[in-house]
């Protein structure tokens, strides 16, 4: 297990870290997640004893990095891949590490064979590709088989292959116990792999959760509906969401007790997204206007919607992007763009 308990860290003038707390329990994938500057870095450094604190503390297992006798035996790491000496063969890394550990010779081979490297494991790891270098870093946080993996960014430069691949460790890994660490800025990869969110923004923690009750938190909620009477039926749920006008005797009419506002717009293939009321009382308001429904289904935010709507009072880097009538990004037509935060996920896997 992993406790970071009021933990702070300040580099000048800059808070990085700001009082965080929270635990990374073995049997699950926990996602570490923020924004570009929110301090995940920082925090899984002073978790492995690379920098120190200026309050707070940070364990594993109830003691912390800096303490443990044979930190490869419990601790896997991954913070940046190509941390390595470029003249140096995959398996001679390996074999160092492994003699500090009084690791067998046989784990080196073990670990390449895992990760797929064995028949480049004498070659020079300055030749590597970002892939295959990503790929060496992981079986250096492998090579100890540890109870707890701190993983900064494991699948970038992998190709889908290697993306399944490392999704299929991590969790048979997790089901076997042990701790799981894991940060990445893809929130479709997260949304597959992670079970648990520790979320932070500025240094301060948002959010410590499931990924469902993360993503419950969002207000991103609509019905998707699909009828042959449209136009009726949106009709009647707009009129359904025009409060009660008053008779004078405290009653209304024409609208239910706790309703809000309800919005109806219609999607590109005809079906209506309804927000602002729940499934059930949109069936009973089609039934009682006699519309016909083909489909009626909840829909929820996705990871990524839910993380952009609740760290959006904690991105530090923001970059405005114009969108043209025809929905076309400003610099997808020419014109200039100041500067960019983000590499896409395609230039990652290249």
């Amino acid at each position: 297990m992993i406790e970071v308990h009021d933990l702070s860290k300040r580099y000048g003038d800059k808070v990085a870290v700001d009082h965080l707390t929270f635990a990374v329990e073995p049997g699950h994938i926990t996602g570490f997640l923020g924004p570009n500057g929110a301090g995940k870095s920082t925090t899984m450094r002073l978790i492995l004893g690379l920098d120190r604190p200026q309050s707070g503390t940070a364990t594993i297992d109830g003691v912390p990095y800096a303490d443990l006798r044979e930190p490869l035996r419990k601790v896997g790491a991954l913070l940046e891949a190509r941390a390595v000496h470029t003249g140096r063969s995959a398996y001679n890394h390996l074999w160092c590490l492994a003699q500090s550990q009084g690791l067998p010779r046989k784990r080196v081979d073990e670990a390449l064979a895992l990760v797929g490297l064995t028949e480049v494991a004498r070659k020079r790891a300055g030749g590597f590709s970002l892939g295959m270098g990503q790929r060496l870093g992981i079986a250096a946080a492998l090579l100890g088989d540890p109870q707890v993996l701190i993983l900064d960014e494991p699948v970038n430069g992998l190709d889908p292959e290697g993306v399944l691949w490392i999704r299929n460790l991590m969790k048979s890994l997790a089901a076997a116990g042990k701790t799981i660490f894991v940060s990445s800025h893809l929130m479709s990869e997260m949304a597959q792999t992670a079970d648990h969110l520790v979320v932070i923004g500025r240094g301060k923690l948002i959010a410590d959760e499931s990924v469902d009750a993360f993503i419950a938190r969002s207000s991103e909620r609509s019905v998707l509906v699909r009828t042959p009477q449209p136009a009726q039926l949106a009709k009647e749920l707009e009129r359904a969401a025009v409060p009660a006008q008053s008779d004078g005797s405290g009653e209304g009419s024409g609208s239910s007790e706790g309703e809000g506002a309800v919005t109806v717009t219609t999607a590109d293939d005809g079906a209506l997204i309804v927000r602002g009321m729940e499934a059930a009382e949109i069936g009973e308001k089609a039934a009682a206007a006699r519309v016909v429904l083909h489909e009626l289904t909840p829909q929820r935010a996705s990871l990524e919607e839910a993380f952009m709507e609740l760290t959006r009072g904690s991105v530090e880097y923001h970059v405005e992007v114009d969108q043209h009538a025809d929905g076309v990004p400003a610099q997808a037509q020419g014109a200039p763009v100041a500067a960019t935060a983000q590499v896409s996920e395609s230039e990652v896997a290249e």
